[in-house]
């Protein structure tokens, strides 16, 4: 095998298996998190109920300003953190789960704002770079774009 073979062979296995490691990368984190959001099904934790009402703040205009409704924050924020990164693991509604995280991610700099290098960059690059490739060949999307007529395929 020459070694242009080679690099072309390795590119066509990085393709397959690039998406499917970027969702479980930018899955887990969230994932994670949502767990310690929950003590029960439905049953948010004190844990998070108090940060989103005492603790978390956010950021804008060089003021730190308290959530509105806390609650309803708390709850959304572990549903989705739950939500999300399942679908993105299992490739399903990739660029929408993608794009959910990004916001999130967004949400989470206002509260955090100096974490950029750190945690929130490597998150909306993995956010941005599933939302521009799709979820890949290993994924739900993929199993459902191939039974979908031809005229209703994504391009």
């Amino acid at each position: 095998m020459s070694l242009r073979a080679g690099l072309d062979r390795l590119g066509t296995v990085a393709r397959i298996l690039a998406p499917l490691f970027l969702r479980v990368a930018l899955a887990v984190p969230f994932l994670r998190s949502g767990l310690t959001k929950w003590d029960a099904p439905g049953v948010l934790s004190p844990g998070a109920a108090y940060l989103f009402s005492d603790e978390f703040r956010l950021h804008l205009f060089g003021r730190a300003v308290a959530f509105p409704a806390p609650l309803v924050f708390a709850y959304v924020d572990g549903v989705l953190e739950i939500v999300l990164p399942v679908l993105l693991v299992l490739g399903l509604a990739t660029r929408l789960s993608a794009l959910g995280l990004l916001v999130m991610t967004g949400i989470i700099e206002l509260v955090v704002p100096n974490a950029w290098a750190t945690f929130h960059l490597p998150w909306a690059a993995m956010a941005l770079a599933l939302m521009a490739l799709g979820a890949g060949p290993i994924s739900l999307d993929r199993l459902i774009e191939g039974r979908l007529p031809p005229a209703e395929r994504a391009t």
